[in-house]
């Protein structure tokens, strides 16, 4: 099939790059002339482990373009993957979306399917068909399709090529077929409803996992509390069936692209509608407290950052990405640079993006050795591979005061013991090493 994707972001590329892998001859839209001539050139302009070998496999299958015009003229599905970022008020920004909308309706030249695949508000492709119909400029027939993405930054071409559903919110036969064909080469689960429906399964599914995230670090906290271990009591929940073990790790809170401008949005549409999600807004406030959890936690050591050398090691909001929105090191950099902290700072793909927010506050460092060494203390912010497996003996040998404050649980307890150093992490005992 012959299909264009309005935007050439995280969830356009990927999606439009796995539909080249199973046949179709894909059209990249943005308006983005920079990041076009990157991917023309066979580069991805974001970090995502599999996505380039796909693009340069499949780059016979592959245009990118900022014509919107002639990418959408003739193309059986249309694809909306525009960014819906967050307004003041916690509602998603639509400007995106309704730009690309009348595009394509002043553009396309044949019958086709719109798909809206951005994150948007329940009833927002009623409003998309409506729009569109209103703006054709040639006698074409044309119906919207609801289909929200859930993909995780990080593993996001795994989640495309085999995903645990596809749902399509239709709302007529011709329609579901139509996208049928889009996605049979998957071969996964279809999940058909109306496209009202569709569109609250994304966000009642994000909504949720934000809610298990919050909830067993409010569990965490109180562990500290009571001088319970989270990782013991997490293991218990999470073989329970009925709970899982996904989503149940301790730490700082989330951040990226998804879970707090969608709950966030979520929580004002329900407010729109005279209905408080009260779920929600606890998920919301526990998680914006939790970011801050070992800024707290550090003032037990020190009254001021003033003047102190103060290493951080993970800059992204996960492992896997280059992606820094709403990372909690940003809040938390932010804090410490006001107070007169010397950064020095470590992130194996995130630092180039850092130093667009930060150019000269931060020295950046190559290792993680580099980092800490002569520091008073150590901030953990993401858990990469590289830092788990860090030989934490290194921290008593290489910080001038070895104070790790760990926001993501890298460090197993009994190897910190015999470390020397003191160590704090998320819902688990306090190690002083130097107490001997």
């Amino acid at each position: 099939m012959k299909i264009s994707i309005a935007g050439a972001g995280y969830v356009g590329l990927v999606t439009g790059v796995c539909l080249a892998e199973i046949g179709h001859n894909v059209t990249c839209v943005d308006v983005d002339e920079k990041k076009i001539e990157i991917l023309k050139a066979g580069k991805s302009p974001i970090y995502e482990p599999g996505l380039e070998e796909l693009m340069i496999k499949n780059k016979e299958r592959l245009t990118y373009t900022t014509d919107y015009r002639s990418a959408y003229k003739n193309a059986d599905v249309i694809f909306i993957a525009v960014g819906t970022p967050e307004k003041k008020d916690g509602s998603a920004n639509l400007k995106y979306v309704y730009e690309a909308t009348r595009q394509i309706a002043e553009s396309i030249e044949k019958d086709c399917i719109v798909a809206v695949k951005s994150t948007v508000p329940v009833g927002t492709s009623d409003k998309v068909e409506k729009m569109l119909k209103e703006n054709l400029r040639h006698n074409v027939h044309v119906e919207v399709v609801s289909n929200p993405e859930f993909l995780s930054q990080g593993t996001a071409v795994r989640d495309t090529l085999k995903a645990h559903r596809i749902v399509l919110g239709v709302e007529s036969k011709h329609a579901e077929e139509v996208m049928r064909k889009v996605y049979d080469g998957f071969g996964q689960p279809y999940v058909i409803t109306d496209r009202k429906s569709a569109e609250m399964i994304k966000y009642a599914s994000n909504d949720f996992l934000a809610l298990k995230i919050s909830y067993i670090n409010e569990i965490a906290n109180l562990c500290e509390i009571v001088g319970a271990n989270i990782e013991d009591v997490a293991k218990g929940m999470g073989m329970d069936p009925r709970i899982g073990d996904k989503f149940l790790q301790a730490g700082i809170g989330y951040g990226g692209s998804c879970f707090p401008k969608d709950t966030k949005a979520l929580h004002w549409l329900a407010n729109f509608y005279d209905y408080e999600l009260k779920t929600i807004k606890a998920a919301i406030e526990v998680n914006e407290s939790q970011k801050i959890k070992l800024i707290k936690k550090a003032k037990k050591y020190y009254d001021s950052f003033n003047g102190l050398t103060v290493a951080v090691l993970g800059l992204t909001f996960k492992p896997g990405t280059d992606d820094l929105r709403e990372a909690p090191s940003l809040q938390n950099i932010s804090i410490l640079l006001e107070d007169g902290a010397n950064i020095k700072a470590w992130d194996p793909v995130g630092i180039e993006n850092y130093k667009k927010i930060y150019p000269n506050e931060i020295k950046y460092c190559n290792t993680i050795e580099e980092t800490i060494k002569d520091a008073d203390i150590c901030f953990i912010f993401t858990e990469w591979p590289q830092i788990k497996n860090f030989d934490v003996s290194l921290f008593a040998k290489l910080m001038k005061y070895p104070l790790v404050l760990d926001g993501r649980n890298c460090y197993d307890l009994e190897k910190v013991k015999k470390a020397g150093i003191i160590y704090e992490s998320i819902g688990r005992s306090t190690v002083n090493g130097l107490l001997k």
